[in-house]
């Protein structure tokens, strides 16, 4: 049974005629007959008694019919409040999204999301990637934004974003450029074991030819805002996100420093679970990001 038999059962009761019903249903008269019969198979009843040209409803009929009606009534208030969801979309969206993206890349973004959809509230939990990952494989969170991939085949994956990893100095450093050796001469602040920022800058530093264990470590810190103000006070240098500078390096309270030759990158990726789907404002905000992303 579905739900054009039911509007074609419902035309054919009330206008108590099958030819009257295709006219109505725009359909031939065999078809008309066709899902009638196929509906009184699958319901084990006869629903009409034919009496030359004069159809009368059965006992069974009459109640199928008053089922029926209400269905299509459901149906149609259902797609009412689907359309008005459309049109004026609302709701409430939790983003799960790892340190860098949760900090200083979406709040950006909802900026703008917020003018398009202005009832649509944004919740950002901050949190490392393995845990907004894990959140999203268990069925807790919907969407994430992370720069690590795991449980790939239980996650799609969908570039986001490029950052890229500078050294951030205070004023101690002159050049824009420096040579790779250069960073063991300087008093280094450590982000802690287990951050997204630190597993890519001992990868960076590991490519280059830096052996970790040779830093003039002066301090470890866990976060990226606490770090930030130790270079400030010149405590030392550490190796940051360019997003989560930008501010201060356009202000001159921080510098800008790169390695002579190489430029250290990473992606940031929309994460979703692979065998779920989104929800409308989901996937309106994950459209969004698709194509605002890089206008940062």
């Amino acid at each position: 049974m579905d739900i054009h038999q039911l509007r074609i059962f419902i035309s054919v009761f009330k206008n108590k005629s099958f030819s009257k019903a295709a006219k109505e249903l725009f359909l031939t008269q065999p078809t008309i007959s066709e899902h009638i019969k196929t509906l009184e198979e699958e319901l084990n009843c006869k629903l009409f008694d034919r009496f030359g040209k004069l159809i009368i409803p059965t006992k069974e009929a009459e109640v199928i019919y008053e089922h029926a009606c209400g269905v299509l009534e459901k149906l149609e208030s259902l797609k009412e409040v689907l359309q008005k969801i459309k049109s004026a979309p609302s709701g409430n969206l939790h983003i799960g999204a790892s340190s860098i993206p949760g900090t200083y890349i979406l709040p950006k973004l909802i900026s703008s999301f917020k003018k398009i959809y202005p009832h649509i509230s944004v919740q950002i939990d901050i949190s490392d990637s393995k845990l907004v990952i894990e959140s999203l494989v268990s069925g807790q969170s919907i969407l994430g934004v992370v720069g690590t991939k795991l449980h790939k085949s239980k996650i799609n994956y969908l570039p986001f974003m490029n950052d890229e990893l500078i050294i951030a100095s205070p004023d101690f450093i002159k050049d824009s450029f420096i040579e790779p050796e250069e960073i063991l001469k300087l008093p280094f602040i450590m982000r802690e074991e287990g951050s997204g920022t630190r597993k890519e800058m001992e990868k960076w530093l590991n490519e280059i030819g830096i052996d970790i264990e040779k830093l003039n470590v002066v301090c470890t810190l866990s976060s990226t805002d606490a770090v930030k103000e130790a270079i400030k006070n010149g405590i030392g240098i550490s190796i940051l996100s360019i997003h989560s500078i930008k501010d201060e390096a356009e202000c001159g309270k921080l510098k800008v420093v790169r390695i002579k030759n190489y430029t250290m990158s990473r992606t940031f990726y929309i994460a979703t679970h692979a065998k779920r789907s989104l929800p409308y404002i989901y996937r309106l905000f994950f459209e969004f990001l698709q194509e605002n992303a890089f206008s940062l």
